[in-house]
């Protein structure tokens, strides 16, 4: 019997295994993290995603290791401050260091096709509906920057980013949390994929690092990293979230991906399994 072209399911998926780090997909309704972007196609075409569905290059889909599927997230390009809802319906990226992989049609909406890769911000929304209609676009650039709405006027909310995970029975294997100094801001009340591109204020000059883990402890975070100090010049920098202070080990700051990439695989074979690349000031 033939599959229809659009046959997707809401799941939530096994823990599997990718290059020897294992990856746990659970519920995350306070997803909230920033990392780098990239988008992926030719490959992929005609090919199912994780969910079921075909892969559509033109649709307005994203690629994320531990989302439940299908659910939509707002990407926000943090060098440009175009912000986008994409629909989250299948697994990746598989190269280490990225965040999130769009369609190439998305990647055009927010700016960072022709590079190839962005620093961004990933912010969960809600479930996605089932076997949508999503909208696609076939803009220039041109005419997706003169589309752009224009910056709010109004008051801009600020507060720091993440925040200490969220209670869950689900395995939680990784030392990693969303603790940074990067402000957020009130987003659009939109929730569906619209394909309208929003511009949001951003910080004016960011940074890349590597984290290799975020304690409470400290000692836990001397620990890491006199364990990984072959890697590099590993630092531990503090920061009080919601009461709660954490300590970041981390190699950096860098100002090219290519750097962080190169730190990321240097704390990997030193041991590090779930070292991340995060964006902050």
């Amino acid at each position: 019997m033939r599959m229809p072209a659009a046959a997707g399911v809401y799941k939530i998926g096994k823990p599997y295994e990718i290059d020897g780090t294992w990856y746990y997909p659970r519920e995350q309704p306070h997803y909230d993290k920033t990392g780098i972007a990239s988008w992926y196609g030719p490959t992929f075409y005609g090919k199912r995603t994780a969910d079921g569905e075909l892969f559509n290059p033109n649709a307005l889909d994203a690629a994320h290791r531990t989302l439940p599927l299908p659910v939509n997230v707002r990407v926000t390009n943090l060098q440009n401050g175009r912000s986008l809802v994409v629909r989250v319906n299948d697994r990746g990226p598989f190269v280490k260091g990225r965040i999130i992989d769009v369609t190439p049609a998305a990647a055009k909406l927010l700016g960072f096709y022709r590079q190839g890769t962005a620093e961004v911000r990933v912010t969960y929304v809600g479930r996605a509906p089932l076997n949508p209609s999503a909208p696609a676009t076939d803009q220039t650039p041109a005419q997706i920057a003169s589309a752009l709405p224009a910056v709010p006027t109004g008051t801009v909310s600020v507060a720091p980013l993440g925040g200490a995970p969220a209670a869950s029975s689900a395995p939680a294997p990784s030392n990693q949390v969303a603790v940074n100094t990067l402000p957020t801001y009130t987003l659009p009340a939109d929730d569906q994929v619209t394909g309208i591109v929003t511009k949001v204020p951003v910080p004016k000059v960011t940074h890349i690092y590597v984290q290799a883990g975020a304690f409470i402890n400290y000692s836990n975070a001397l620990r890491l990293k006199r364990r990984l100090r072959v890697a590099g010049n590993l630092k531990i920098s503090s920061i009080d979230i919601r009461g709660k202070r954490f300590y970041r080990v981390r190699l950096g700051p860098y100002d090219r991906v290519s750097q962080a990439d190169a730190a990321l695989d240097r704390l990997t074979k030193a041991g590090s399994s779930d070292a991340a690349i995060v964006v902050d000031r």
